[in-house]
């Protein structure tokens, strides 16, 4: 019972992270992305390798798709701890997950220097997708391996 109660204050705290991020004005969401560039371009550089095609564009658009993405394995495994039934559980997994980016992008039209864009809308909704099939396959194959060991157990003992 305490495990579905986690899941879903993690779940309401990361989103509060995601709008928070929404609410820097331009100029620091801008300074967030041009330190985060440095230390990625840093980084690459150490090996080696020219990151020219990572520009702060390309990271932020990574960003997103990164931040939803984690949103949709924190959804998934928080609507599978609540324990109801599996339609009403994927109808209420879209509708949180398509709610989240309109709503992230609407609080950016009131924000300074920041504009919503519903390609942004779209690459959220992508994360969420690609999040949730993820936790969904890493969940099939552990049940799959968790099988297979009972299976292996019965037949090593007899049983």
């Amino acid at each position: 019972m305490k495990k579905k109660y986690v899941w879903i204050l993690t779940v309401i705290l990361y989103i509060l992270f995601i709008y928070s991020n929404s609410m820097k004005v331009a100029e620091v969401s801008s300074e967030d992305s041009g330190k985060m560039l440095k230390l990625i371009h840093g980084f690459f550089s150490t090996f080696g390798v020219e990151a020219f095609w990572l520009t702060e564009h390309v990271l932020r658009k990574m960003g997103h798709f990164m931040e939803y993405a984690l949103l949709g394995v924190l959804l998934y495994e928080c609507l599978k701890s609540i324990g109801i039934e599996s339609e009403k559980r994927w109808f209420v997994h879209i509708i949180i997950g398509y709610l989240v980016p309109f709503m992230d992008e609407t609080i950016q039209l009131f924000v300074k220097g920041r504009s919503g864009q519903i390609s942004d809308v779209w690459l959220d909704c992508a994360g969420i997708a690609f999040g949730t099939l993820f936790a969904g396959g890493v969940f099939l194959i552990c049940k799959r391996m968790e099988k297979l060991h009972v299976e292996k157990l019965s037949n090593d003992t007899g049983v």
